[in-house]
This record gives C-alpha cells, structure tokens and sequence, in this order.
C-alpha cells in the first residue's frame, strides 16, 4: 500500500517494473539494491492490478474526507459507511460502487424519471404531426407517413447514464452482497431503456442540463460519472493485464473548490472555470486561469487552483504563512497581467501539521494564507492553503472564508 505523492521500494522483477513504469499512475527508478525498485506515486489514489501485483494509493486526506470531495450534493452522513469501510479495507471502488448504489436506489424510489423525447419515423398510420418536407420528397407516395411525435418515455439520457454506471458496477469485484442485490433491483427498474456504452454515456452526461423535474437525479448521476470516468475494468499494458480505478485529486480538487465557490459567491461575483482569455495583443498565445471571477461581465478578479501541498516558507509556521512554489506565481501574475488586475489568489491543498495555533485557527474558520507584491507593478499576489484534514464542517468554513477572501481582493483588484 502507498500513499499520494510518496516514494517507496518495492521488490519487482525487471518486466513487471517496466509494466509498472508505462502505467501514469506511479513512476518507477533504479535503486542501487538488485531486484529493488523506486516506486512514486502522484495525484492519483485509488487501486490497480498488473498481473499479480496489487498498487493501493491511499490519499493523505482522510477517507470521510475524500467522499466529502466528490460533491455529489448529499450530507456528510450520507457517505459515512462507505469512508468507514474505505478506512477499514483500503478499497476505494468497492466502497463507491455501495455508495452509488444506496444513491441510485433512494434516486429511483421516487419513480423513473420520465421526459418528452422526440421522435421520426415512417408509419403505416398517422402519429403525432406529418414531416411534410420529408413527406413532399416521396413524389406522391402516401403511406407509410413520414410522422415527427414527442414520446414522454422513461428511455431519457438520464436513465441511460444510470444503466450505463449501474452495468458497470455490477462487475466490480469485492462489493458487498447487499449492495450486488441493489445494483441487480436497479437493473430491473431500469428495463427497456437503452444502454449506452460508457464513452457515450459521459458524453450524454455532461449534455444534461438540470431543472427542478431532475435535479433529484445528479448526486446518483454524478457517482455514475465518477465511475465510469475513472474505471478501467480491463487494460493492456504489453503482455500484461491490468484493471484499475483511480482518481485524480487535481482534478476532485478543483472541481470540488469550484463548486464551492460558485454556490458561496451566487449573486455577488460569477465564477467562471477555465475560461480562455490571451495573452497578447496579438491573440496567438491563449491562457487558461482555473478561475476567472466577473461582474457584468467584466473580468474583476483570477484564482488558480493547485492540489500539490505548498512548499512553505522555512522562516514561517506552514498554518499560518503558506508560500507557493515560483514558478506557480509566475504563472499567475501572467494571468494578472493580462486580464488587467492588480490582484490574484492561488488557492493550495494544505496538509498542515496540527498544532494548537493551527488548530485553532481552523476551527475559527480562518485561511492560512500570505501574499507578495511583485516589483515595479504593484501586483499582490495571494497564497491560500485549504487544509483537508478537518470535519467537513471546518472544511465549508474554510470555503466561505476562501468566497469572503475572493470578494473583498475582486473590490480593489481592476487596474
């Protein structure tokens, strides 16, 4: 078992690390030991076999904490048997697949969700209204009709997904027997409605647009994603088989913090993900800040988001000062420069050491945080770290804290 970010040995043959070293989950070198190797891992936890050799990626934050990340909507108890099972066996998938399940059951308990899908078709009898520029075409042949219809149906994109994620599922190993029940209940619910294959499914997931007649569908929906996303069942490295389920935390991060932000600052600022301004006058060199944040429009404040722990100052207490690494500030004075702002914040995933200050700190709610302010320009540059090793209730302050921080810098920030 590893966790993110870390380094290990571990004894491999020579092929198995060579195996091991294609995948892009862990990177593998040389150690001065025969017959021992270097392992590292990076952003992704989770589990993957090649042959018969099992990789555990454990995250540094705790497993509550990890379902808290996946922001599907629900209350922290909601997921609260599945972190103390994940805490228990260090399987990642088996606990999700529980999750999802339990999701998608209370999800269908209201009943199929149901849509008007529309419809063309040549008929022997008329149904809906006649295509009648389909119809002209046939050079006066009546039947059969060409007919357009609307057929309020339970085979929506929707319903799909879910079949889609629940067949999925169902051939993941390990997964406790009542859930395995669940899963097949649901399949049965969920008869005659078309499975997509899972490529298409995401496709058709990120199409879906939500209203108060689905909105009850997107937490099962958006485990359905996560799933299908981040499950390879069967892979091929060379001559060696591989299943595998990782999650990038990047990614869980930022779109986690994105989410956040975007429900804290309703009505005051929109927060907009990875908007494409440019650099030059020219327009040949694009930039792609995390966050750009607007006022009627207008660009009034920027925020790039970074997972990878900060690397703090030396002179200053980790809770209190977090500095970024340069080349992070570098990048986002860039995006200050050319959206004309005089202000920009890098939001960090902090691991910090618990210490009474820090502690404290937390449970008021508070940011660690600092800032620079770059030579000649003026330009304040902020660094803030949001530690994930709290409740979740200290992690939402922590977010509001974050939108209040974003919204007083946006003020000042238009040069």
């Amino acid at each position: 078992m590893l966790h993110e970010w870390s380094t290990e040995r571990l004894r491999l043959d020579d092929e198995m690390a060579r195996c091991l070293g294609e995948t892009p989950w862990v990177s593998v070198a040389t150690d001065p030991e025969l017959g021992w190797w270097k392992v590292s891992t990076r952003q992704w936890v989770g589990a993957f076999t090649l042959g018969d050799l099992r990789i555990l990626v454990r995250p540094k934050i705790k497993p509550e904490n990890l379902f808290f990340l996946l922001e599907v909507g629900l209350p922290p108890e909601a997921w609260q048997a599945e972190a103390i099972d994940y805490a228990t066996n260090n399987e990642l998938l088996p606990a999700l697949v529980s999750f999802f399940a339990r999701t998608a059951e209370t999800t269908l308990a209201r009943g199929l969700f149901h849509h008007y899908r529309h419809e063309e078709g040549d008929l022997l009898a008329l149904r809906g209204r006649i295509d009648f520029v389909r119809q002209f075409r046939r050079g006066g042949v009546l039947v059969p009709m060409a007919c357009s219809w609307d057929d309020f149906t339970a085979d929506v994109d929707e319903n799909r997904c879910l079949t889609a994620a629940v067949r999925m599922a169902l051939r993941v190993p390990d997964v406790p027997h009542d859930d395995r029940r669940r899963l097949r209940r649901l399949l049965a619910a969920l008869d005659g409605v078309a499975e997509p294959t899972s490529s298409a499914a995401l496709q058709r997931l990120d199409r879906i647009q939500y209203n108060r007649l689905n909105e009850h569908y997107r937490p099962a929906l958006r485990l359905a994603r996560l799933i299908m996303a981040n499950c390879t069942l069967q892979d091929q490295h060379g001559d060696t088989a591989a299943s595998a389920f990782m999650v990038d935390m990047n990614q869980l991060f930022e779109r986690f913090v994105t989410s956040r932000l975007q429900r804290e600052l309703h009505g005051r600022l929109e927060v907009a993900a990875q908007l494409r301004p440019h650099l030059d006058i020219e327009e040949r060199i694009q930039i792609r800040p995390d966050l750009t944040l607007r006022s009627q429009g207008e660009a009034v404040g920027v925020a790039d988001l970074k997972y990878k722990l900060t690397d703090g100052d030396a002179n200053a207490e980790v809770a209190a000062a977090p500095l970024a690494r340069h080349g992070d500030y570098y990048q986002l004075l860039a995006y200050t420069t050319a959206l004309g702002l005089s202000e920009g914040t890098l939001i960090y995933c902090a691991d910090v050491n618990r210490d009474q200050a820090a502690e404290q700190q937390i449970a008021n709610g508070s940011l660690a945080k600092s800032d620079i302010t770059v030579r000649h320009t003026g330009t304040r540059l902020h660094a803030v770290a949001i530690d994930l090793s709290g409740s979740p209730r200290h992690i939402d302050a922590q977010i509001a804290a974050l939108a209040e921080h974003l919204a007083e810098t946006t003020a000042t920030s238009v040069g």
